[in-house]
């Protein structure tokens, strides 16, 4: 069964069906489709699948309720529903992922044009530079990466495709912050918690405005162990033929082997390089 054909039994169990026809694509109005329009159990099942971390890899229904906003009925019948279907597994009172989820990551890449356009640059970077490279895009309040080669170097597990790590102390994060008109990405921060990931970390709003203000005037950031301690990286913005970001780009390496400015004299050049290459295409 495929993951699509999964998640639209799921819907399909969650909320009654839609009629054909409705309301056109013509007829969507640009702050939205209407609620009517949206399938509200495949959102929430979503959100159930959402509910389960890092830090929560297994969790009881009453957590999943607490989670996820959902009643504990809901919340057990969705979770359930995703047993049902191969995505979750039962242990006792206990519920987690399945292996099946990792079907959704990779509909996204087999199917998606910007992985496949930026993972080849990479691997030139790879080639020439001999360092750790990738590509992230923002979601939410995360950086999500989508493609990445390590050039033999083990630098970061963050490193690697479907990773997600908090944008305010990424590089990637604050190309795609600097993007922002500056009203939205202050917004944007004033949202946020500022954890001390390391001591390095930036987590004073103040500041880390001023650092998005210059990386937006720069054209680039650098972040210097506030992600984790060792880990340097240079990051440019990826454009589109019209100028808008996609997504962003870095190169990484660990702190014993190179200085910051030293990371900025021999790696910006061929990013900045590789970004030129790729608005041609994106």
């Amino acid at each position: 069964m495929s993951a699509a054909r999964a998640f639209d039994e799921l819907a399909a169990l969650a909320a009654p069906a839609l009629e054909s026809g409705e309301n056109s694509a013509d007829e969507t109005v640009a702050s939205g489709p209407l609620k009517r329009d949206l399938v509200a159990g495949l959102e929430k099942g979503l959100a159930v699948i959402e509910a389960f971390d890092q830090e929560r890899p297994r969790l009881t229904i009453s957590e999943v309720a607490v989670r996820t906003g959902l009643t504990r009925a809901a919340a057990r019948r969705y979770l359930l529903t995703l047993t049902h279907l191969g995505f979750v597994t039962q242990e006792r009172k206990m519920f987690a992922l399945t292996p099946k989820v990792l079907r959704l990551g990779q509909s996204y890449m087999n199917s998606a044009r910007l992985p496949r356009i930026v993972e080849p640059e990479l691997q030139k970077l790879a080639f020439s530079m001999k360092e750790a490279s990738s590509a992230g895009v923002l979601d939410g309040n995360d950086v999500i990466c989508i493609a990445a080669t390590s050039a033999g170097r083990v630098v970061s597990p963050a490193l690697q495709p479907g990773y997600r790590v908090p944008a305010y102390c990424a590089g990637t994060g604050r190309v795609m912050l600097a993007a922002m008109p500056p009203l939205e990405a202050d917004a944007w921060i004033s949202r946020q918690t500022l954890n001390p990931l390391t001591p390095n970390t930036i987590t004073h709003p103040e500041r880390l405005r001023l650092e998005v203000a210059r990386t937006r005037s720069l054209g680039y950031a650098c972040v210097d162990q506030e992600l984790e301690l060792g880990l340097r990286t240079v990051a440019v913005p990826l454009k589109n033929y019209r100028g808008d970001v996609v997504a962003a780009m870095c190169m990484s390496i660990h702190a014993s082997r190179m200085s910051m400015d030293q990371l900025v004299e021999n790696c910006l050049p061929p990013l900045l390089q590789a970004q030129a290459h790729l608005r041609m295409l994106l």
